[in-house]
């Protein structure tokens, strides 16, 4: 189904361009040398973060601990309090003991702590919903930069046993596979054996981003004959023990299971790879997030936050398994099925691992290309790329008429090019490849949101 515009469509584009040409928002990183942190009241908590299991297993306890050592903290323990809890705790100097504890029940449960005042700062593991937003409203916009914060990219990866012959599947098959419409592997070409279904619980972003990825786009609800697990290595265990079992994990909880190759609508099967999980361009490629109140005035919720945006905060991502959000360059590997301009450029340039992204019906670059922006501009300055070395390229979704979408997709690149010029950019070549090379299905508005992209290439 093709995805038709409005009559005003290009006066809102027009409009974007003009306003970056006058005055771009400021880009720069909220990474502040930190100030001394204020020590609890007595022996309470100094911050309190609820909610995914995804983040919250790992990641959030090793960001935690991050941010204590930059804080000159010493003897900084991580141990649990309760299942699917931890406390990090560290001794200052001064024989203050700080203490920062985390809950990981869900992403559901962290914007239900922010409202009820349980918890600073929410973990989820997909974009915070309507209704929650709604029901936060009086605290302020919790879509806002500030509130927003990417702090990483993970992949959901399709799990089997490692001996099951399957190598991929497509976004339908995954979804009728849950459903319980397809029951034995012999339907798929496998070994005869019904199909085991292994599922994380409700309160689980890992299942809300599968739900919505897979089976909400597919209309299905998930077969009541599926086993639920609050942990992702449990989970991830069982598969690997069970021949006939298939389940949805966490990149970094594949463990001994086999990952398969997933394709969604016109795309090829994609891996869950770093490159293309960096890029988002693997169907199943999901955001991180971590959330506050816009007027948060808890210091360390936001010494947190910043810590996971910096350098050192990311570097704890990659070693927590989840893909950092550096900017990297890497070779492309050109197929037939490019264009012959994508093709050339694939042979004499490399694509940075980072793709830039918009608001859903909107010309404005979204919350995660806002911080994109200054690390692509902090790379290529350190790598003397600024001056006729970068080509961006444009992506979008189909239109009634091709020619107007190709002229959308260079636009999009047009208002990232605007964005890194008030960086010093002097691009080589900004170009639009319309609805070419589709990433996603564009028979849904996620999918549309995935391909209306624009790549960074670099001489």
């Amino acid at each position: 189904m093709l995805h038709t515009q409005t009559d005003n469509e290009r006066d809102t584009w027009a409009r974007t361009i003009a306003m970056l040409v006058l005055g771009l928002a400021c880009y720069a990183l909220p990474w502040p040398v930190l100030a001394q942190l204020p020590g609890p009241a007595a022996t309470e908590a100094v911050l309190r973060v609820q909610g995914s299991n995804t983040i919250g297993a790992k990641l959030g306890p090793a960001l935690a601990k991050g941010l204590l050592e930059q804080q000159g903290l010493r003897d900084i323990t991580v141990s649990p309090s309760a299942e699917n809890e931890q406390q990090v705790v560290g001794h200052a100097p001064d024989g203050r003991v700080i203490r920062i504890s985390l809950a990981a029940h869900g992403s559901g449960t962290g914007f239900t702590a922010l409202q009820d005042g349980s918890a600073e700062l929410a973990a989820s593991s997909r974009p915070i919903k309507g209704a929650e937003a709604q029901s936060l409203e009086a605290y302020g916009d919790l879509r806002s930069r500030s509130a927003e914060q990417i702090i990483a990219i993970d992949g959901l990866a399709i799990i089997v046993h490692p001996d099951n012959p399957l190598q991929s599947l497509n976004i339908e098959q995954l979804a009728a596979l849950f459903a319980g419409e397809i029951s034995d592997w012999r339907q798929l070409g496998g070994q005869p054996g019904a199909v085991h279904l292994y599922a994380r619980d409700d309160n689980s972003g890992t299942w809300d981003t599968f739900k919505e990825l897979v089976l909400g786009r597919q209309g299905k609800t998930l077969s009541s004959s599926a086993r639920r697990f609050e942990s992702s290595d449990q989970l991830s265990d069982s598969v690997s023990q069970d021949p006939l079992g298939i389940g949805f994990i966490g990149l970094p909880y594949i463990r001994e299971s086999k990952a398969l190759a997933i394709a969604d609508g016109e795309s090829l099967p994609m891996l869950p790879s770093r490159e293309l999980i960096a890029t988002e361009d693997y169907p199943l490629s999901r955001r991180l997030f971590f959330y506050l109140k816009p007027a948060e005035t808890n210091e360390w919720a936001r010494a947190l936050v910043s810590f996971a945006q910096s350098a050192p905060g990311q570097a704890i991502v990659a070693q927590s398994g989840f893909i950092a959000q550096t900017v990297q360059a890497t070779t492309v590997q050109t197929t037939s099925e490019m264009p012959e301009a994508y093709r050339v450029l694939g042979l004499q340039a490399k694509r940075l691992t980072v793709n830039l992204r918009f608001r859903e019906g909107s010309a404005t670059l979204d919350n995660k290309a806002h911080y994109d922006i200054a690390r692509i501009s902090e790379y290529l300055k350190r790598n003397d790329k600024l001056y006729r070395k970068v080509v961006l390229v444009g992506f979008g979704d189909p239109k009634p008429d091709p020619e107007r979408a190709s002229l959308l997709s260079k636009l999009r690149a047009v208002v990232v090019s605007q964005a890194l010029r008030s960086e010093g950019l002097i691009p080589r070549e900004v170009v639009g490849f319309g609805d070419e090379l589709p990433v996603a299905a564009n028979s849904a508005d996620e999918g549309r949101k995935k391909n209306q992209r624009v790549e960074v290439w670099v001489y």
